[in-house]
């Protein structure tokens, strides 16, 4: 009997694309990322304690711990998951990324995991370690001259050689599963637990992309918690002005000196509406916290970090005016040896015209008397 003669009208196209080899090849690779996750134990939370403030306890949740070394593991591990899971990394073909250096870094360590090339598109103003750090992980990096080239070159890369552009700055917000499954919000309150104030008053984050501060905030929620998330921004960001006026579409003519948060523009990843508050952090106030971190806790930290530092102690000087007690937690996003020749470099403070000395004049005075 024919399809004709019962009427039924035959098949007229059959696509199949269905390659067993290549899905062979991806359940490999999964698994090894997977793994890696296996493999690292949680990050850290640590305490700092503040003796001008015995109600309110100060948590760094230490990311610099990761085998990338920042923040950006996390991120880069759900960057290649959801890329992978999605169809968009084959086997030989290059993954490509606009960055900053951080992300870099750990997206080089994932491609080398799987075995395929990877391509950093940064500033040539990107600090020297990091690009020794990309390399070591098996990197290649393409330099441009000003920061906001990097989307374009990265997608017209990943055109002319048939790889793909992973778009941090896009797909950070959604590759991370915010409902738990080891995010760092999860992490953070669930190291939080047996502490003397379980649930902070405050999370202190700073935006790169805006996925760790939608993760953080879309969990908050999601989990009936009451916690406030803070957002520190950086001279010359434009998230701060976008978020202060609800638009989007705000840019800025020059880029952020703090590696690894602050854009020249909103990018699609900062959720602006799950933010509760925001701080503007100046560039010498950043850097100034990093230096009186390292007399706290005796480790250099990057500025992204002491962005965000600066943010928390102003948030618990705040709460000891009304009288509050409780926790604050912010993040230790990357090691300060990465920015030697930066953060930590009288000449290149010198030639960026940063004093740093008032605002670490300012904080050894918080420090002794809690108010900021």
């Amino acid at each position: 009997m024919t399809a004709a003669s019962t009427g039924i009208p035959p098949v007229m196209t059959d696509i199949n694309r269905y390659d067993p080899d290549h899905r062979r090849w991806l359940a490999e690779a999964i698994a090894k990322v997977r793994a890696d996750a296996r493999r690292s134990s949680d990050t850290h939370l640590l305490r700092v304690p503040i003796a001008a403030l015995p109600g309110i306890d100060l948590y760094l949740k230490d990311e610099s711990t990761h085998p990338t070394g920042s923040l950006k593991h996390r991120l880069a591990r759900s960057l290649f998951l959801h890329a992978l899971c999605s169809g968009w990394i084959r086997p030989d073909r290059p993954v490509i990324e606009a960055s900053s250096g951080s992300t870099a870094v750990s997206e080089a360590y994932f491609a080398r995991l799987i075995g395929v090339p990877f391509i950093a598109v940064m500033a040539r103003s990107t600090s020297r370690e990091k690009v020794r750090l990309i390399e070591f992980q098996g990197g290649r990096c393409h330099f441009v001259d000003n920061a906001n080239e990097v989307y374009d070159v990265a997608a017209r890369l990943a055109a002319e050689t048939g790889g793909h552009y992973m778009d941090q700055f896009t797909f950070a917000e959604r590759a991370t599963d915010w409902r738990g499954n080891n995010n760092i919000a999860e992490s953070i309150f669930d190291q939080l637990a047996e502490e003397r104030f379980p649930e902070p008053t405050w999370i202190v984050a700073t935006a790169g992309t805006g996925g760790t501060s939608a993760t953080i905030a879309r969990y908050i929620r999601y989990t009936g918690r009451s916690t406030g998330i803070c957002v520190a921004d950086p001279d010359n960001s434009a998230f701060f002005p976008g978020w202060r006026d609800a638009d989007p579409t705000v840019t800025t003519d020059v880029c952020s000196r703090i590696e690894g948060i602050g854009r020249q523009r909103v990018e699609p990843s900062f959720v602006s509406s799950a933010i509760d508050r925001m701080i503007h952090v100046p560039d010498a106030a950043a850097i100034a916290a990093v230096h009186v971190l390292e007399e706290l806790i005796g480790r250099k930290a990057g500025a992204s970090t002491g962005t965000g530092l600066w943010a928390a102690f102003h948030v618990m000087s705040e709460m000891s005016r009304q009288g509050r007690d409780g926790s604050v937690v912010g993040l230790l996003c990357d090691p300060g040896d990465r920015y030697i020749d930066k953060y930590y470099s009288a000449d290149w403070l010198a030639a960026q015209g940063i004093d740093i000395e008032p605002y670490r004049s300012c904080l050894r005075g918080f420090l002794e008397s809690g108010h900021l």
